[in-house]
């Protein structure tokens, strides 16, 4: 949820960061409704962030940092706990790149975002929020979080734009457990896209599960007739059937995933 600021007298100055959300919604030619869209809020709530009554929260500011482009984009980072180091430790390319005088700026894309054509198609990057979340693999218990979108932010990881198809969407979270291995192993990287939820849709796709009593599981999903089981990609692990005494949940569909070489 935003954070509320409080009452504010008819002399009050609208602080630094609301006048910056202003900056960014001329920046894009966007009115108040528009900008909310943008965001997934409504026209009210964006008043009451230029007026400075109530603060986006940090996804949201994540979401206009990817929307703004270098430079804006390290200021609304920032306010989400963000900071420049954060991106440029997980992404060297992008450091050596940001000391060359000659590139101006780097271009930063998000759905929904500015249609502002880059400088250089190479440049395009896109920041995904890495999730304090954990998913289990078959045999271990994951964390509850069935709405990925409403998790703590715990980092940030560059990538190019076409690693991700909706990146207003797309999160990071971590594995435990070896159910997924070689594929995926303990302590990996898992980059999702919690748009992509179809089950009909998902057939061979590894994918993150959720069940009330498991948590979040990662697993691959296969389909037999009209049976849904989630097959691990280790044999020593037993598959979970779908029924109507597991009541399991496709929350999203895994993209591609990040992990040290052994």
């Amino acid at each position: 949820m935003a954070r509320s600021i409080g009452r504010r007298s008819a002399n009050f100055a609208p602080p630094e960061w609301a006048k910056t959300i202003v900056r960014l919604r001329k920046q894009l030619g966007f009115h108040q409704g528009t900008f909310g869209n943008t965001f997934h809020c409504s026209a009210m709530a964006v008043s009451r962030w230029e007026r400075g009554i109530s603060e986006p929260p940090s996804h949201t500011y994540i979401e206009m940092g990817n929307t703004a482009g270098d430079p804006l984009c390290w200021y609304f980072w920032g306010r989400a706990g963000l900071s420049k180091e954060d991106l440029l430790r997980v992404t060297p390319r992008l450091q050596k790149r940001l000391r060359k005088a000659q590139v101006p700026h780097l271009e930063i894309v998000s759905a929904g975002g500015s249609t502002k054509k880059p400088v250089d198609e190479n440049l395009q990057l896109v920041a995904i929020p890495l999730l304090r979340t954990v998913a289990a693999s078959h045999g271990e218990t994951g964390d509850n979080h069935v709405l990925l979108q409403d998790a703590l932010v715990e980092s940030m990881i560059a990538a190019p734009k076409d690693w991700c198809p909706n990146p207003s969407t797309t999160s990071c979270l971590r594995v435990r457990g070896s159910s997924m291995s070689p594929l995926i192993s303990d302590g990996y990287i898992l980059v999702v896209d919690f748009a992509q939820n179809n089950i009909g849709e998902l057939d061979g796709k590894v994918v993150i599960a959720w069940h009330k009593d498991k948590g979040l599981t990662v697993s691959r999903l296969k389909r037999y007739d009209h049976t849904f089981v989630l097959q691990s990609e280790n044999a020593s692990y037993e598959s979970i059937t779908f029924n109507s005494k597991q009541r399991w949940k496709i929350v999203a569909k895994v993209l591609w995933w990040i992990g040290k070489a052994p």
